[in-house]
């Protein structure tokens, strides 16, 4: 999980507005978005090990491998988790509680490049 909060923040005062809805959406279909907490960095890797534990790789029953063992598992992580955040802006902020960061979550052993999009309206 790769927090990604600061960068969330930084297109928040970018886009000068302050008051209204930042969306935050990723276009692929090996990872997802998390709102999670940010200050104990033991709760993100005991959520990566549930969930790698929940949907492990190589399993024989997966036809899509073309990519590795972690090809249709991190598919399948990506199908359980949000791929796109609605967070509420009031004062040119994130209304995020106290402990909440906004995460990446990276589905295959060996992430490539992600494009993650924000959106920032009234």
């Amino acid at each position: 999980m790769h927090e990604i909060t600061d960068e969330v923040r930084e297109a928040v005062t970018a886009s000068g507005l302050r008051q209204g809805l930042c969306t935050v959406f990723v276009q692929h279909t090996s990872c997802s978005l998390l709102i999670q907490e940010n200050a104990d960095p033991s709760a993100a890797r005991d959520l990566e090990r549930w969930l790698d534990r929940t949907v492990p790789d190589g399993e024989s029953f997966y036809a899509h491998v073309a990519e590795g063992p972690d090809d249709m598992p991190s598919h399948v992580k990506a199908m359980l988790l949000p791929t796109s955040l609605s967070i509420p802006v009031l004062g040119a902020d994130l209304m995020l509680g106290r402990w909440q960061g906004v995460y990446l979550f990276e589905h295959r052993r060996a992430g490539s490049t992600r494009h993650v999009v924000v959106r920032v309206g009234d």
